[in-house]
């Protein structure tokens, strides 16, 4: 089901909307989807940052989404795609909740929708969304984003995050030297296959064969389940996908002592993992 927005304000450089359902900028911007983005002063309802080349700003406030740095016609062409403001989410909550197999599993999942109720699945540039996870290996959110931020610099144009093409010319000594340490050589390999083709991002996102897109992801060095699978769901718009680390172990062991069958929930997986995670990382009992 299609959700749509209102544009209620508009100037030459912002537009404010009414989002139909919830939508929280600080949950989605902090539930450790993307590493671009950053609080405005402290303020937790306004973050600052890049994607697709653009510097923008998302400000939440009474319920509704102020864009700084987009026209009316970006948003309706891009931001509001980016944003997943054209899924109605509010169906998709109840999809999950039915999907629990016993009044218990419901009782849990209803506290972790509700918690991270308002993360929106942003979907972000393929190739970004990959090398961004797989600096992610081992590491933590600040180092994360600090090496994201000196690839940028030293082999972007004009902020924009490298391409495919930028990073393979610029080699593994150069990306090692950035202290990406042994995810240098993932990255260049990345790099290399996308550009050759021998990894192909158009052929993943529109491949509707989840194990296939997992099998073309794992032909990359260093890309594994939990790397493909955090690509795929934030990169690729694959949101079956349910990427399982730490908390989430942590999360299903505690929750769901007797299994949990992601499967169940279809195309609402990956934004149940996102709540479960969200529930666990920050109010987990």
């Amino acid at each position: 089901m299609i959700a749509t927005t209102e544009i209620i304000r508009k100037t030459e450089n912002s537009v404010t909307v009414k989002p139909n359902g919830n939508f929280s900028v600080r949950k989605t911007f902090d539930c450790g989807q993307a590493f671009r983005f950053d609080p405005v002063e402290k303020n937790e309802d306004h973050f600052c940052g890049i994607a697709f080349g653009k510097k923008v700003e998302f400000i939440g406030a009474d319920s509704e989404l102020t864009i700084i740095g987009s026209t009316e016609e970006e948003y309706l062409s891009h931001w509001r795609h980016y944003l997943a403001l054209d899924e109605d989410y509010d169906e998709i909550d109840r999809m999950i909740l039915d999907a629990m197999p016993s009044d218990r599993d419901r009782e849990i999942m209803a506290r972790a929708v509700e918690c991270g109720r308002g993360i929106r699945i942003l979907r972000q540039d393929p190739f970004e969304c990959l090398i961004s996870f797989i600096v992610s290996q081992n590491n933590n959110i600040p180092r994360i984003k600090k090496i994201i931020a000196a690839l940028c610099d030293n082999f972007g144009e004009n902020g924009a995050f490298p391409t495919p093409a930028a990073l393979a010319d610029a080699g593994e000594a150069a990306i090692f030297a950035l202290k990406t340490g042994f995810r240098a050589a993932y990255i260049h390999d990345a790099a290399k296959k996308v550009l050759s083709g021998e990894v192909d991002l158009d052929f993943i996102k529109n491949c509707t064969d989840y194990d296939r897109c997992t099998e073309e992801l794992c032909k990359i060095k260093g890309v594994g389940p939990k790397v493909s699978s955090c690509a795929l769901l934030f990169g690729f718009g694959k949101t079956e996908a349910f990427p399982i680390d730490v908390w989430m172990k942590r999360s299903l062991e505690r929750h769901f002592p007797d299994g949990f069958d992601h499967t169940s929930l279809g195309r609402a997986a990956g934004i149940a993992q996102q709540y479960l995670f969200y529930y666990e990382r920050y109010i987990g009992e």
